[in-house]
């Protein structure tokens, strides 16, 4: 089959629903849980506004629209390289300049919903990755890599998706042994259904925040917030994640849309 005749394939499989476009985005709006890291730290990122322009009324008669307020690393959400120190230099590290061919590719999802649930504080370990793969296939270059915790069913409830108290924020995440272990595979990114890519407790971590620290350091990119992870196969659906093409941007919300095949 010629790469025209299977883009044609995909397009009449799409039309028919043999294949599914599941959202893997949360709602972007006021009421979105916002990063808070403290105040010695880093500027807080503003809880988003939306301010009607005009709806069919005096101000535009024939038409709606609205301005916004938001950060970069907002709701649903892409990590470029140039969003941690590590990946600082990178020409193409920006949401504006890197490959975009690289943001649609194969997910592979790792479901530790019943290890959340049980402890906030999880955390996938490389031995996990390596026990998941041997049921489900290699992870290989080039591909997108999730960890399914159902967090997301908290995200209507700021306080349980921050999930934080005076010993500090606690939610899963990898350890930092993990990502090198994923990055020695070749993905092309890590994702997570909560607030940040990488565990509350990983300011503790050698190295500190090691999604973060270690993705970006190779020019890999980080999903945060999705949603709907339970909707998708282990292996065999294809993850879109574009950000907006912010000049200079270092991350973006984004729509991220995931394509299964129908069960």
């Amino acid at each position: 089959m010629t790469s025209t005749q299977t883009l044609q394939s995909l397009g009449a499989m799409l039309l028919s629903g043999d294949i599914e476009v599941i959202d893997c985005s949360g709602v972007l709006g006021p009421e979105t849980p916002i990063l808070q890291l403290p105040a010695d730290f880093a500027k807080p990122t503003p809880k988003v506004e939306i301010h009607k322009i005009s709806e069919y009324d005096q101000d535009g008669p024939f038409f709606a629209w609205n301005w916004l307020v938001l950060g970069e690393h907002t709701g649903t959400h892409f990590d470029a390289p140039h969003h941690w120190i590590t990946g600082k230099d990178y020409p193409d590290g920006y949401v504006d300049t890197l490959n975009i061919q690289r943001v649609v590719a194969p997910v592979n999802v790792i479901d530790v919903s019943k290890e959340s649930a049980a402890d906030p504080d999880f955390l996938l370990t490389a031995e996990h990755v390596q026990a998941w793969e041997d049921k489900h296939g290699a992870i290989n270059k080039g591909e997108w890599v999730v960890m399914r915790s159902d967090w997301d069913s908290r995200v209507n409830d700021e306080a349980q998706f921050l999930n934080a108290n005076e010993t500090g924020p606690h939610s899963p995440g990898p350890t930092p042994e993990c990502v090198e272990y994923l990055l020695s595979k070749g993905i092309v990114g890590w994702g997570t259904q909560c607030i940040g890519t990488d565990a509350g407790a990983a300011g503790g971590m050698t190295p500190p925040y090691p999604a973060h620290n270690l993705l970006h350091r190779d020019n890999c990119f980080g999903l945060a917030s999705l949603a709907n992870l339970d909707k998708l196969p282990a292996k065999g659906a294809i993850l879109i994640a574009a950000p907006l093409k912010i000049k200079n941007g270092t991350g973006s919300p984004i729509r991220a849309l995931a394509l299964v095949p129908k069960r």
